[in-house]
């Protein structure tokens, strides 16, 4: 149980925190269901709708929650749109990092609200004087959601890959996330030292994916040289100004065969969906929810723009055309 008095467990695939001493049909109630309606299954057991009642969610439980539906449309379902990187598989296609909020609590109710399965961490010294300080693992577990160790703060290729080999031995991490700046100001990556890094990873036996540029050729050598996702940035870190130049990242999600998720740049919902729209993969932020007023609300407007981006890509947007076309029909006009 957490220090605020609530308990993780998962809901049909999502991470959800709620009070300790729920019941299964206050649970249904909560998310807005009639528990005499739905049959619910509880860590791979079904519980008889009659004790729905009686019977409390225990921290760690996994629940699945069913209903009958129409069926024999042929329509695929929302949850088969997978992505894959290193032949691991996840659902959502947002990533988070955890830097930046107020507390661990707010943090970790933000990735909660998002629906991630992913969060960045940094790798930093252990605090030898609080060995027994909080950290983040005490708030999200890496058993349910998966840790990507970044190289946030490097800026050349020998410390990069000095944090990750530590990052290996501290948690036995391979899929990570490999950064190289080339100067404090812009926090752009410096490619040649990136380029480096990646070659050297991959020899390795790590999973890099890899912050880059927003050019395709760049990212084309870095998938060649081992990169398992190509993470080209939409702005400055940190800068919230949205992607700036849509034709390259197009170009790169064309040409890549591996997974591209923008990294770095989103300030609002909406420049998750042009993401998305483009036919990224993904899309990882930090600042535009730690940041924002109310970092859950935030989190929760980020997972559905990234959603309805994705839609809206897998839809097919309609032709441009110069001039107008009326959608209703001209003729038979009174």
């Amino acid at each position: 149980m957490h220090s605020d008095g609530t308990i993780s467990i998962t809901v049909n695939g999502d991470h959800m925190r709620v009070r300790d001493g729920l019941t299964i049909a206050e649970l249904a109630a909560q998310i807005g269901l009639v528990a005499e309606k739905v049959a619910v299954e509880r860590n791979l057991e079904v519980v008889p709708r009659s004790t729905l009642k009686d019977v409390k969610v225990e921290d760690g439980d996994e629940l699945e929650i069913v209903h009958f539906v129409g069926g024999g449309d042929h329509v695929a379902r929302k949850d088969a749109d997978t992505w894959s990187v290193a032949g691991r598989t996840f659902r959502s296609r947002l990533i988070v990092g955890t830097g930046k909020y107020k507390d661990f609590e707010q943090n970790a109710a933000a990735v909660a609200a998002s629906g991630a399965e992913i969060v960045t961490v940094a790798v930093r010294r252990v605090n030898v004087s609080d060995p027994k300080a909080p950290m983040l693992t005490d708030y999200i577990d890496p058993k349910k959601v998966t840790y990507l160790p970044n190289t946030a703060g490097c800026f050349d290729a020998d410390s990069a890959i000095r944090t990750l080999r530590l990052a290996r031995e501290a948690g036995g991490w391979d899929l990570v996330k490999l950064e190289v700046l080339g100067e404090a100001r812009t926090l752009y990556p410096d490619m040649v030292e990136t380029l480096r890094a990646t070659e050297v990873l991959a020899k390795e036996g790590f999973l890099p994916m890899v912050y880059c540029v927003d050019d395709p050729i760049a990212a084309k050598r870095l998938e060649d040289a081992g990169a398992v996702a190509i993470m080209p940035l939409g702005a400055p870190i940190g800068s919230g100004l949205g992607i700036q130049n849509l034709v390259t990242i197009r170009l790169i999600v064309e040409g890549a065969k591996v997974p591209v998720l923008v990294d770095a740049g989103v300030g609002q919902a909406s420049d998750a969906a042009v993401a998305m729209e483009l036919g990224c993969d993904g899309v990882l932020m930090n600042t535009a929810i730690a940041e924002a007023r109310d970092p859950v609300l935030m989190a929760r407007a980020m997972k559905a723009a990234v959603e309805a981006g994705r839609m809206g890509y897998l839809a097919g947007r309609m032709q441009r055309r110069r001039y107008a076309d009326p959608s209703s029909p001209l003729a038979g006009l009174i």
